[in-house]
């Protein structure tokens, strides 16, 4: 099967695959649009069943942020790239200095930053050699650093707004929340949570980070196959995507799913399995651009860490919409956010 023949590829621009020998380094770049400018998208490094999946999340995660971009209001395309991970490649100077030179190879159509799997000095290795990177380390007051806790704000923000149009309240004093995936982002968002005053269940398969979130707040844990299904108000992937799904969303009791994680909905259609059982989906791209806008802020230049938390608090307002919409209609969260986005692009793609 071509890469054009398969079911997640969307008119992608550009797949690139690389193979370094000297390194180890495989990794793949799947540039969706540069419409609205270009392409922007951290990079994951994920140990991966085989190639073909590495090359699927590739071209899921591009046209998720050529969406999150657009509707983040950003004149940034969308671009995502993977690393394989595997024994015989590990983390080194060198492996993301060759991956750094084939974003170099590609003349500035894409802009990478970090994802699952890679740091704030990765990208100082990738920056050795191309200036087409950010979340590079900050410097005074300017946007850049880590864009972790920022993401982890704008899911708070949108958790609350969720909340309030779900359960009617303004408060998260006492609302029950299941956290799945307590690494960069979820760890932050479990901070954010326990300060607004909710109840926190958590779950990883990395014992680390759980012991991270034991160590300073006060958590349930339960086992990773089972967070999904736990009595809470509020469910939260902040893992890998494809959670929800035709078997898991028949048996989630959460009534607001909200997120970091992208990619949630294994399908389209699982946007209205959400909505058939009267289960409020905030839209993953949607709230999660806490993140890109601020790497996108980083990378523009002349910009402070101020603005960008003034774009954060603009993500509820956003959410706000879909949630009227979907009301009015009854279509599916999901599908609104999605027509959002490809006006967006459609209308950049004339101009």
């Amino acid at each position: 099967m071509s890469v054009f023949d398969h079911p997640e590829f969307d008119q992608h621009e550009t797949v690139k695959f690389i193979s370094d020998a000297k390194t180890g380094l495989k990794a793949i770049i799947a540039i969706h649009s540069t419409a609205l400018g270009p392409a922007a998208g951290g990079c994951r490094r994920w140990q991966y069943l085989d190639s073909t999946a590495a090359l699927t999340d590739a071209l899921r995660l591009s046209r998720g942020m050529t969406y999150k971009n657009a509707i983040a209001g950003l004149k940034f395309g969308g671009g995502k790239s993977v690393i394989l991970a595997t024994d015989a490649a590990p983390k080194s100077a060198d492996l993301f200095r060759a991956f750094g030179r084939a974003i170099e190879s590609l003349n500035g159509t894409y802009i990478t930053a970090e994802d699952v799997g890679c740091s704030v000095a990765d990208m100082r290795h990738v920056n050795e050699e191309t200036d087409y990177v950010s979340g590079l380390p900050k410097s005074g007051a300017s946007a850049g650093g880590d864009p972790s806790p920022l993401t982890a704000m704008g899911v708070l923000l949108s958790i609350k707004a969720a909340v309030k149009e779900r359960l009617g309240t303004d408060s998260l004093t006492g609302v029950s929340v299941a956290v799945q995936g307590v690494g960069h982002v979820g760890l932050n968002l479990c901070r954010l949570l326990h300060e607004a005053g909710a109840q926190l269940t958590v779950a990883d398969v990395n014992r680390h980070n759980l012991q991270m979130a034991r160590d300073e707040l006060p958590v349930t844990e339960v086992a990773p196959n089972t967070l999904l299904y736990s009595n809470v108000d509020v469910l939260a992937p902040c893992a890998l995507g494809n959670v929800l799904t035709a078997q898991t969303i028949p048996n989630i009791p959460a009534k607001v799913v909200a997120g970091a994680a992208n990619n949630q909905l294994a399908t389209e259609q699982d946007g209205a399995r959400l909505a058939a059982r009267n289960i409020l989906y905030a839209p993953d791209y949607v709230i999660n651009a806490g993140g890109i806008l601020s790497v996108a802020h980083e990378y523009i230049g002349n910009s402070s860490e101020d603005k960008v938390l003034a774009e954060i608090n603009e993500i509820p307002q956003r959410l706000n919409k879909i949630f009227a919409e979907a009301k009015e209609t009854g279509e599916a969260t999901n599908l609104i956010a999605d027509r959002m986005a490809q006006r967006i692009v459609a209308a950049g793609a004339k101009g």
